[in-house]
């Protein structure tokens, strides 16, 4: 199981980036660069807990599809996405807000499994680790931009 963990400092109220966080459409705004796009359950606004989305995108040259569900939130602390249908033997990202002097802290605990046993190890060590946190990463610092100049 690998684990990566992410802490982004945003000056915006903690709802704004709780928000934010779990909005479809920002997330389609963020991850224009793999083209990724929600297919099937909800494909606009916010997601809430109990609901699913399909993603589709562009990840190393094919397009790949990801089913999520929210199983867990509270607002606007935490929630939580857990795949239920894609290419990783598992795959959970948890995402927690609080409130710091004066400004909102993000933290993502992203926990996956590759399949593909010795294979999909090496892959994850040579290239998946580093394309997720450089994925994750820059999606929130879209979150960021955006909630600080609203």
């Amino acid at each position: 199981m690998t684990t990566i963990h992410l802490r982004t400092e945003i000056s915006a109220p903690i709802t704004l980036v709780f928000d934010l966080a779990r909005s479809i459409d920002t997330h389609k705004e963020s991850t224009a660069s793999s083209n990724e796009t929600a297919i099937d359950g909800v494909t606009s606004g916010l997601i809430n807990k109990g609901e699913t989305v399909t993603w589709r995108g562009k990840h190393f040259g094919v397009y790949l599809t990801h089913t999520s569900i929210i199983p867990e939130m509270m607002s606007p602390n935490y929630f939580v996405d857990e795949m239920i249908r894609g290419r990783f033997k598992s795959f959970k990202h948890t995402h927690t807000f609080h409130s710091q002097d004066g400004k909102t802290i993000m933290e993502d605990k992203i926990e996956y499994q590759t399949p593909f046993g010795l294979f999909g190890e090496i892959f994850d060590k040579l290239i998946l680790r580093n394309h997720l946190t450089t994925f994750i990463t820059e999606r929130n610092e879209f979150i960021k931009s955006k909630a600080e100049n609203q």
